[in-house]
């Protein structure tokens, strides 16, 4: 995880001061709003939007890397139980591991996508041109 937090924390500065150079905000600070309503309202909501998704895909990476750490270092997971179902030849407990790590992955990227749609209200109704 912590291999991961740079490359979040880029993104998030990144979308952050691209956030910060926009029209929206400089409307925002000439119109008398207080800097940390701009800030919360303004900036952040849409810095941590590429932020949410990279997080929700790196969440892929994280569970892929079960395996092996837990292998590796003798942890009881579901990652050394999928191991020993592979190794063991045992294919309902190895199916039942696989589909419980899709099914954290599947949630944690409804999770993304519901807050990436509460943060952003275009996504809510989808963008009409």
């Amino acid at each position: 995880m912590l291999v991961l937090f740079g490359y979040i924390a880029r993104m998030a500065r990144a979308g952050t001061v691209t956030a910060l150079e926009a029209d929206y905000t400089r409307t925002a600070v000439l119109k008398g709003l207080p800097y940390p309503t701009v800030v919360w309202r303004h900036v952040l909501r849409n810095a941590l939007l590429p932020t949410i998704a990279v997080i929700a895909t790196q969440a892929g990476y994280l569970i892929g890397g079960l395996i092996v750490v837990e292998t590796l270092f003798h942890y009881q997971g579901v990652g050394g139980l999928i191991y020993g179902a592979a190794k063991s030849h045992d294919f309902p407990m190895l199916e039942a591991g696989i589909l419980t790590v899709g099914t954290i992955y599947v949630l944690s990227s409804l999770a993304a996508d519901l807050l990436s749609v509460r943060l952003n209200p275009l996504l809510r109704f989808g963008m009409r041109t």
